[in-house]
């Protein structure tokens, strides 16, 4: 037997979804070999902006994704986390996490941070963690860091990729205005749609009525054309006798 690495990469509306489809179970024959067997798709890796809008007193998913380009290449990652708050000019370290285990550096938001990214990896593709009990003073900008190290057959290539949250802490949840403009949009398509329904209604109707009438007419002229034939056909036969 061998195993062969498979890597599914689709573009749908704009995101570049990988998925590391992996392990094929390969049968060698006497004299031939060749992969046969289906491979499972162990999931998928999408690149998403995490929500910006957290509430006091609850919990908020703190989004962070990066995608390796080349999903076959072996990697290691580990994940740092920063954070600047409101007022402050300088960024501080917060919180890592190594694959293994994770570990919160500053005392603000001790007990309040767990790990929500990848699991049972060392290839960690999503940094997501939940913050617990958001306060106020959450507000800020929240940097996450992915140290990657691709690993090549001859040689080891180190990357950095980082992005940035804006947090804005509010007292109650309000709706966003995607949300808010969603819901306009469906109902304005439902008027829309019933107007378009009710002008193809009157248009069917007076289309039907007009064929109705003209088929009226066109009985009525051959009625009448009929009578006036038999008519004559009377008056000649008189004429003869």
């Amino acid at each position: 037997m061998k195993q062969c690495l498979f890597t599914c990469v689709q573009s749908i509306n704009g995101y570049v979804i990988k998925g590391i489809c992996s392990r094929f179970l390969c049968l060698w024959w006497s004299y031939k070999s060749e992969c046969s067997a289906v491979s499972l798709c162990s999931g998928a890796c999408a690149e998403v902006d995490s929500d910006t809008e957290a509430v006091a007193g609850k919990s908020f998913k703190l989004g962070c994704i990066s995608c390796k380009m080349r999903g076959e290449v072996e990697a290691t990652a580990t994940v740092d986390w920063m954070f600047r708050a409101r007022g402050e000019a300088d960024f501080v370290h917060i919180y890592s996490y190594d694959g293994e285990a994770s570990s919160i550096i500053d005392e603000r938001f001790q007990d309040r941070m767990e790990w929500h990214g990848s699991k049972n990896t060392f290839d960690l593709q999503d940094a997501s963690v939940d913050l617990l009990n958001v306060t106020f003073n959450d507000s800020g900008v929240y940097r996450c860091m992915f140290n990657r190290v691709l690993s090549y057959k001859h040689y080891e290539f180190s990357t950095i990729v980082s992005k940035e949250v804006h947090l804005t802490v509010e007292g109650k949840a309000t709706r966003g205005t995607a949300s808010i403009v969603s819901e306009v949009m469906m109902y304005v398509s439902i008027i829309g749609l019933q107007l378009w329904l009710l002008v193809e209604m009157i248009y069917c109707y007076r289309k039907i009525a007009a064929a109705g009438e003209e088929a009226l007419r066109a009985s009525a002229a051959e009625y009448l054309a009929i009578a006036s034939e038999s008519k004559d056909n009377c008056a000649g036969v008189q004429v003869a006798e």
